[in-house]
């Protein structure tokens, strides 16, 4: 008797009541949990195994040794990396077409959706909506050739210029149009297919409040800025968050597409320089160690985005 009393307490404990409960839980729901299963597997297969190919990074890699038989040389492709008078070429690209983009692409799919949302037709909502959505259906090779085609010396752009008097513009061939051209070409391409969330956010605005609003005299623009903005601003914060955590991730193919030998200085960014040390040239540790250090620079940022967002409006994902 005296044993099981002594015992009791440990059985009885807050830790391991807290643990049946989870369990119990746990049990009780199992088929969201089975549901949830897939999902779980497919990140850990195609996430969470690949890391383990990190380790190149820090080795010489030779096919015939494997990961673990290639020597270790620590920071050596790192090391070359900083080194290399390609390294600030880079990321003054890969910043620049990235930051440009989040300026530019950011709040545009916002203003956009709070000028559907005043559209009272649903006939022509619908049809604006089909209108702006449908380029994101289009493939990123055929975006590519759609600028060629309408950019290139014999191109539509050019064509309109002579006709107007003016000296036609070797756009492909000049790097200070680059960046135009692929942001330009990204916010047609992705704005409308943006303006969805907000959208969604907004379908969420109790009508009660705009009535409210109309009874104390608001006007329609004061009931955007009151109402509609303050009810998709924590779903704004969470997608700001997202782009810069992903801002040195620019697009790889459409960057790739569009470079030529004429504009490569301004077109060259991580991504596509990555891809040609990796598989053109076969440099699998260096690539490897560009492309972790991309991951990194990605990830601290996305850190203090979040921290930064928490403190300033409450909101983030952590």
């Amino acid at each position: 008797m005296e044993v099981a009393r002594k015992a009791n307490p440990i059985i009885d404990s807050p830790i391991q009541v807290r643990k049946a409960s989870k369990l119990k839980k746990i049990l009780s729901n199992y088929q969201l949990y089975l549901f949830l299963l897939p999902a779980l597997v497919y990140f850990i297969v195609f996430h969470y195994v690949p890391m383990y190919g990190i380790l190149i990074a820090f080795k010489d890699f030779v096919a015939t040794k494997g990961i673990m038989g290639s020597p270790w040389v620590g920071f050596k492709h790192f090391e070359r990396f900083f080194d290399s008078y390609q390294f600030w070429i880079l990321i003054k690209n890969t910043l620049g077409l990235s930051v440009i983009q989040l300026i530019v692409g950011f709040p545009l799919p916002i203003f956009l959706a709070l000028m559907m949302n005043q559209i009272r037709s649903d006939k022509y909502k619908r049809f604006v909506q089909t209108v702006v959505y449908a380029p994101h259906f289009i493939s990123v090779v055929v975006l590519a050739g759609m600028i060629y085609v309408f950019f290139s010396n014999n191109g539509l752009i050019n064509n309109l210029i002579l006709i107007f008097g003016g000296d036609p513009i070797s756009f492909m061939a000049k790097p200070d149009w680059f960046k135009p051209l692929y942001i330009a070409s990204g916010v047609w391409q992705e704005t409308g297919w943006a303006a969805i969330i907000y959208l969604a956010a907004l379908a969420g605005v109790s009508p009660e409040l705009h009535e409210a609003a109309v009874m104390d005299g608001a006007n329609k623009w004061q009931r955007i800025f009151h109402v509609d903005i303050p009810a998709i601003m924590p779903t704004a914060v969470i997608l700001l968050i997202l782009n810069v955590g992903n801002i040195m991730n620019i697009g790889f193919e459409k960057a790739y597409l569009l470079q030529t030998p004429m504009n490569q200085p301004a077109a060259e960014i991580i991504p596509t320089y990555v891809y040609k040390m990796g598989l053109q040239q076969a440099q699998y540790s260096f690539a490897s160690a560009v492309g972790l250090f991309n991951s990194v620079i990605n990830l601290v940022l996305l850190v203090l985005v979040n921290k930064f967002a928490k403190k300033l409006s409450g909101t983030g994902l952590w």
